[in-house]
């Protein structure tokens, strides 16, 4: 094998792959990158058997063949080495060289052979959508997503096609992230659960583009296609929560509030919730409804912090407590100048929602109030 290509479009492809390395294992082979030459193109892949990626570009191939190289020690130095053209070959001793205006550096290979193969998925249904869309639905969704393994399905994010909708919605136990986008073109409604891991490789791969991305789902995997680069996963098994069951159809008090001047409380009012002598403990930010303002609250053995806020409100006063922290994670995925924030009673869901439309829903559970 001998291939000569620039500098940036071998590390587009190395930075791409490398998110299917394996971190933690016993099989050296899955922390290696596999180089495969086929004509005047080179293909790397890399598979942790959960997620595989593949990634295909263009380059001056002087001879075909194929090897398997560490991707710790192959990424780093073609990320160190200059912007310009590299030489990469496999010697008479099946050492990697690589060469680039006077270095020379030569890696051990690995046996290509012991590669694991990529599972082959017979696409049953399909959505397209632009990058930049599906981007924008992964990264305002994916902090709901759990991190409990005792509870596998809520792990990875529901993609749900209804009537021309896709839908995607992450649980934690403690709150729930949904967005939603009409497709243009007409498509099967399916349902799939995409591990949260594999979701955060790929918004890493998709650009901020009107370039389009495939997404097809088999029985038990799923194919994300881009342009040069394609990303199989496993799909979760089990049976994702009625989601549409557990988010209130009514309200007994409202709001109507600027979301940047509630998120800035908030992240204020935190400060003293997170204490810095009780690390262990987790305050609640109180949150009092009146009429016409909002009070937001926090009292604990570092201090106290109170702030208020003019709104418009609507239905009763209520007193209610939250973990600050989803509330922010909540309203930073907002890009609305105004937001409603709708509740129940003090220990109903609360729900923050689009007022144009019903393109997003966010919804938190409470946290009981200590009586004074």
């Amino acid at each position: 094998m001998k291939i000569v290509c620039y500098k940036d479009s071998i590390l587009k492809a190395i930075n791409s792959v490398t998110k299917g390395v394996a971190s933690k294992t016993t099989m050296p082979i899955l922390e290696g990158i596999l180089i495969q030459t086929n004509d005047n193109e080179i293909k790397l892949t890399t598979y942790d058997l959960e997620i595989g990626i593949e990634f295909v570009f263009e380059c001056d191939v002087l001879e075909q063949g194929n090897t398997v190289v560490n991707a710790f020690m192959f990424s780093e130095i073609i990320r160190k080495l200059p912007n310009t053209e590299i030489k990469i070959s496999l010697n008479e001793q099946g050492l990697l060289e690589i060469e680039c205006e006077g270095a020379l550096y030569k890696l051990a290979t690995m046996n290509p052979e012991e590669f694991p193969e990529l599972p082959k998925i017979e696409v049953e249904n399909s959505i397209e959508l632009e990058q930049n869309v599906l981007k924008n639905m992964i990264r305002k969704t994916i902090f709901a997503v759990s991190s409990e393994e005792s509870r596998p399905i809520f792990t990875g994010s529901l993609f749900e096609v209804k009537d021309n909708q896709l839908s995607v919605v992450s649980i934690d136990g403690f709150r729930l992230a949904l967005r939603k986008q009409f497709l243009e073109e007409k498509t099967n409604d399916f349902s799939a659960v995409i591990p949260g891991k594999t979701l955060v490789e790929v918004n890493k791969i998709l650009s901020d583009s009107f370039e389009p991305v495939k997404i097809g789902v088999a029985k038990n995997q799923a194919l994300f296609q881009l342009d040069n680069c394609k990303i199989v996963t496993r799909i979760i098994d089990g049976e994702f929560l009625n989601y549409k069951n557990v988010i209130p159809e009514s309200w007994d008090t409202r709001i109507r509030v600027n979301k940047a001047n509630i998120q800035d409380s908030f992240e204020r009012i935190s400060l003293i919730s997170s204490s810095a002598i009780e690390k262990e403990k987790k305050y609640p930010v109180k949150v009092n409804v009146g009429v016409g303002n909002v009070v937001i609250s926090c009292t604990n053995q570092t201090g106290d912090a109170k702030e208020e806020l003019f709104v418009s409100t609507e239905g009763k006063s209520l007193e209610v407590g939250f973990n600050p922290k989803y509330f922010l994670d909540s309203l930073k995925a907002i890009d609305d100048e105004e937001v409603f924030i709708q509740f129940g009673s003090n220990i109903s869901p609360c729900l923050i929602k689009s007022i144009e439309n019903d393109s997003y829903v966010y919804m938190i559970l409470p946290i009981r109030l200590k009586e004074d």
